[in-house]
């Protein structure tokens, strides 16, 4: 049997060992965790730019379409600028 590209010469796959899919998957874990962090202290800040711009987080809430609780709690918790 020869394989090539994950598939034996029959065409079925091959998967890979479970441990190798499982660390993979957990590097990408990791990586999309650490973007999403990132992308919430930059919406945080964003918003705290709204609310200096606005003079609210209600005015800014208004202005997005969001509730005032989602964007005041996100620029308490995300933003180092408040």
């Amino acid at each position: 049997m020869t394989i090539t590209g994950g598939r034996d010469s029959l065409g079925s796959v091959i998967e890979e060992p479970w441990r190798v899919r499982f660390q993979r998957e957990d590097e990408l874990v990791e990586q999309l965790q650490s973007q999403l962090a990132e992308a919430l202290q930059r919406r945080g800040k964003a918003l705290a730019d709204g609310k200096r711009e606005l003079g609210s987080s209600y005015k800014v809430a208004k202005e997005l379409g969001r509730s005032y609780t989602v964007v005041n709690d996100a620029i308490k918790k995300y933003s180092t600028t408040e």
